[in-house]
């Protein structure tokens, strides 16, 4: 048995503006975060569904606790003693992808992208206009392959020929292959262990360091190997 949570856009416009183009509210997150918890008390596992421009901006939604929500779930999901897997098939953009995106393991499928924002709401506010959001995609570096290089996800799904879209039940088929590889071995792990590793893989991130600092860094550790 497992625990699904997912962000659904719909396939048409009617559907889409019924579930608001894929932007959750805080009610959305604390319910996902409420599954989450009930997944931890009967030991099953958790996988997410990631598919969001990004959580609802509206002045509604903040005043509902937008940006709480979404913070008690990275602290509460990275705490989470069962395995959680997490997969990106469509858009995963900001806090609204984050908001049920600390996982063990992280994958994309091949066509899709994770950032902290849009191409298109980055070129508006870098260049007021939507004119450049070709250059702010490539700085960005938002797509599967930039993301694995950068160590941010940990594996890439193939999509059927044409894309998930041009075959859902095939993609379907691959992510389940996927996800059911990791599960058997996330199952197997030590709660407490599992959490460890999950606390220290999202503390790595973003760590930079210059050539410089790194050569320094290297070279004091030799001196100190050499004296002693």
């Amino acid at each position: 048995t497992v625990m699904f949570i997912g962000q659904q856009k719909g396939v048409n416009t009617k559907m889409r503006q019924y579930r608001n183009f894929g932007m959750a509210n805080p009610e959305g997150y604390r319910k996902a975060l409420r599954l989450m918890k009930l997944a931890e008390k009967f030991g099953k596992p958790v996988v997410t569904l990631i598919d969001t421009p990004g959580a609802f901006p509206g002045l509604e939604a903040e005043e509902r606790g937008q940006g709480e929500a979404i913070a008690r779930n990275l602290l509460e999901m990275v705490q989470l003693k069962v395995p959680i897997v997490c997969v990106v098939i469509g858009e995963g953009a900001s806090g609204g992808a984050l908001g049920i995106g600390i996982g063990d393991k992280v994958l994309m499928l091949e066509n899709t992208w994770y950032s902290v924002i849009s191409p298109e709401s980055c070129s508006s506010i870098l260049w007021r206009s939507w004119d450049f959001k070709e250059q702010a995609a490539e700085a960005l570096k938002l797509t599967p392959q930039d993301m694995l290089a950068n160590k941010l996800i940990d594996g890439i799904i193939p999509e059927p020929v044409g894309g998930a879209h041009a075959d859902p039940d095939e993609a379907c088929r691959k992510v389940k292959a996927e996800v059911k590889k990791l599960l058997d071995r996330l199952v197997k792990s030590d709660p407490e262990k599992l959490v460890d590793r999950r606390v220290r893989k999202f503390c790595d991130m973003g760590v930079v360091l210059s050539a410089k600092a790194e050569a320094q860094r290297l070279k004091k550790g030799s001196r100190k190997s050499t004296s002693s």
